[in-house]
This record gives structure tokens, sequence and C-alpha cells, in this order.
């Protein structure tokens, strides 16, 4: 999306203020709406949507601690949770540009502005709304991945690239970050889409069901094989083939696996004869890398095989960014297959989702929300309709040990030079040698 696209809703008690910002972006935007009371908001947003909110955090009040303009803020979010809030006020304070990039707004101004800056972050916001677009990923006519965070865009891209090759993927991300979403997305985004796409979970399988799930067998193989059988490899032919949890697998079939992709046959069990097969492989692990590579567990050979391209998946905690959109999408969801009423989230309801650490990161979000959706009484869901599973909660030294002495040294660092420039995200940026958005992700990071 270009400037002269773009739809901006200015909200400031000061008519100067909003004289000044629609001379400013009249000529340059599509649409300048500009109004004093912050009450109006709800009103203007189910009017229409706009591209970019720019909000004053001081409102008639005595004491300027920009608590006002986190509150319109957060009830923004909760209306429209994809609008993009510029957050503008005459009091310049680190800890507030911290809390405000914190509570979901993409940047934060200090009166007087410079024109230029003001402009360009703009345009910024409005070069990563066209990224996003162009980077959604679908995986059929109703199912998409969400995520507008920039470890997510990074998955995209990669995903992007890959998916039209045949190349081996390796999916790597812990449990709940969505690595058969992912698998699935790679397949539905490649030529063989229109192709089966089989899954097998490798890591259940005993030592005796390996080799007849995977290569299958001729009748009278062994005692229960009855007729003749296909096994996933086969049946996976001319598609897909998913093989989760591959980190679990015996090293005594890993060179049986190995053999098999090496060859691009199988040999049934109770056969002499092998079968061509043509797959294009996925494979997924919770391991990370490093920990896959400890040959005593897993074979080196094997790894490169099936890792031409690996695709990290971030844990939740990664991408906070993406929790309000989240919360939005599976509530609406599981509210429409329970037959309720539409949801507003309270920002109360937002700020609890955004203080839990996620262990079990997406999959523990979809099912606290199903239960909160099912529990509701109101079409308002509050933090107290919401709780967390007690079977995914982390041992506090578990998470403490997450946090190294390198992610110390970052973080205060980034304090001292966010501190230096007086809460300006632009300069500090530029200092650190990172991009705004790289800023916000480590502020998120660091719970800053």
């Amino acid at each position: 999306m270009q400037l002269k696209d773009a739809h901006i809703l200015v909200i400031d008690d000061d008519e100067d203020v909003l004289t000044a910002l629609r001379l400013l972006l009249k000529p340059k935007v599509k649409q300048v709406v500009v109004e004093k009371n912050p009450n109006a908001l709800q009103g203007l947003l189910n009017a229409q949507d706009f591209d970019v909110v720019i909000l004053d955090m001081n409102y008639n009040g005595l004491v300027n601690t920009g608590n006002e303009g986190i509150f319109w803020l957060n009830k923004i979010k909760s209306w429209k949770p994809a609008t993009d809030v510029i957050l503008i006020t005459a009091y310049g304070d680190i800890d507030l540009a911290i809390r405000s990039l914190k509570e979901g707004a993409s940047d934060f101004l200090v009166k007087p502005w410079k024109n230029e800056k003001l402009l360009d972050a703009i345009s910024e916001i409005l070069t990563k709304k066209r990224k996003n677009k162009n980077l959604k990923i679908k995986l059929d006519s109703a199912t998409e991945i969400i995520g507008e965070s920039e470890p997510m865009q990074e998955v995209f891209v990669k995903l992007k690239k890959v998916a039209p090759t045949d190349a081996n993927i390796l999916v790597l991300g812990e449990n709940g970050t969505g690595k058969d979403l992912i698998a699935r997305s790679i397949h539905e985004n490649s030529l063989r889409k229109d192709k089966p796409f089989v899954k097998v979970d490798v890591g259940a399988l005993t030592e005796s069901l390996f080799e007849s799930e995977l290569f299958g067998y001729k009748k009278g193989a062994f005692t229960d094989a009855r007729e003749d059988r296909k096994g996933r490899f086969e049946a996976a032919h001319g598609g897909t083939l998913f093989l989760d949890e591959i980190g679990n697998v015996p090293l005594r079939q890993q060179a049986r696996l190995l053999t098999v992709l090496q060859n691009r046959q199988v040999t049934p069990l109770g056969s002499n004869e092998s079968v061509n097969i043509d797959i294009r492989l996925i494979c997924a692990t919770n391991l990370s890398l490093k920990d896959l590579a400890d040959e005593n567990t897993f074979r080196k050979d094997l790894i490169y095989r099936i890792n031409t391209v690996d695709l990290i998946i971030p844990p939740l905690r990664e991408r906070q960014s993406d929790l309000s959109l989240l919360a939005h999408y599976f509530v609406k969801m599981y509210a429409e297959k329970y037959g309720k009423a539409s949801f507003e989230l309270d920002p109360g309801f937002i700020k609890k989702l955004k203080e839990h650490p996620f262990p079990g990161n997406v999959r523990e979000l979809q099912y606290a929300l199903e239960r909160a959706v099912i529990m509701a009484e109101g079409g308002i869901l509050h933090a107290e309709d919401l709780a967390f599973s007690p079977i995914e909660q982390q041992p506090e030294t578990e998470l403490k040990l997450k946090t190294t002495n390198l992610d110390a040294v970052e973080k205060n660092t980034i304090l001292k030079v966010i501190e230096k420039n007086k809460g300006n995200i632009s300069k500090s940026a530029k200092e650190l040698g990172i991009t705004r958005t790289a800023l916000y992700r480590r502020l998120n990071k660091y719970d800053l």
C-alpha cells in the first residue's frame, strides 16, 4: 500500500494539532479524518477501516500520565486488532514509550513532531501492511496461518521460496507452535498440491510397526498380513510425505529410512521386488538442530538427507505482537462453532494473555480461548474468563534458564540506547544498527 492510498484517522483534543495534521496529510493520503473526542472512536472504526490511527495520549487531564492514550490504544486493538496506531504526546518519557509499544502501538512520537519523521513512520507502517498482505499463507479456503510479527514474516518469506520446489524440508519448533500446519501449507503451495498429503507420526510407531506402516507388506508376510497393503511412502506417491517427530526414530530405523530416501525405492515386507517412489519429504521435530545432531541418537547423514532447507517456527513468547490477532481469530472461530454471538475482548483480557508465557504455545492459547468462549456468559470476554491449563506450566527454574548472559547484555544495551535518545525509537534503532521493527521485537522479547 502506498501513502496516497491510505486512510488516516487523527484523534487529538487540540484544534491546532488537528488542523496541522489535516493540512500535512490531506495532499498526501487518500483520506484524513480528524476528531477531538476519543469517545467517538468506536463509531468511526465501525463505520470504516483506517490504515493508521494517530492518537494523542492525554485528553483534558490534569496529570499527563499517558494513561488515557494507553486506554484508548487497548480499545482500538480490541475493536480492530489489525489497525496500526501511532501514539503522540508532548511529554516524552522512555517508560511511556516502551509501555505503549508493549501494549501494541506501532510507533511513538513526541510533540512537536517533524513532518518528515511522521510521514516516514506512516510509510513504514503501510509498507509492512503491504508485505503482510502479500505474505499471508493460505492453507485452504477456511484456514490460514496467522502472523504479522517479524519472526513469522521471516518464516513466510522462506516458505514462499521453498514451497514450489521439491526440496526436503525440516521443520523445527517447540510443541504447539504449528509445525503440522506449516507442513501442510508447504504442500498446499507446492506443485504437488493436487496429489496426496500423507502424515505419519513416526515417533509413535513401535519397532515392529515401523517398516510395515512406512513400506507396506505382502499377504502372508506375517501372521496378520491377510492382504497386500501399501505403505505410507507408496500412498504419498506423487505428493508429499510428512514425517512428524522424526527426532524420536531409533537409530536402527534411521538406517532403513536413509536407504529408502537415497534409493527412492521401498521394498514391502514379504517381497523381493522394490517399488519406485516419487515423494516430497517434510520432517518435523521439537528438538533443536544442535540436539538432533548428537550422533549418539541421530545419524548426521540422515540429517543432511532430510534437511535441504530448515524452517524454524518461533515460540509464541517470541511473537507476542501476534497475540491479539490470534485471540480475535480463535474467539471468532469458536463463537461460530458453538453458535454464540460475536465477542468483544476487554483490554484486561488481552493484558492477561500478554502476561502469560505460553509454554504450550499456540496450541495452549487455542484451548484457553475455546474454554473462555464456552464458559462466557456475556458479550465481552474479561480477564476472569481466561484460565490456563496447569499441565502446561513450566518450572520457574526452566523459565529463568531461557535468559543467558548474552541476553542480559543485549537487554541492558537496548535500555541504555533508548534512554540516551530519550525514548526516540527511530534514533535508537539506527544507533543499534537494526530496523525499528527489529527493535520492537527485542522490546517484546525482554518484556520491556
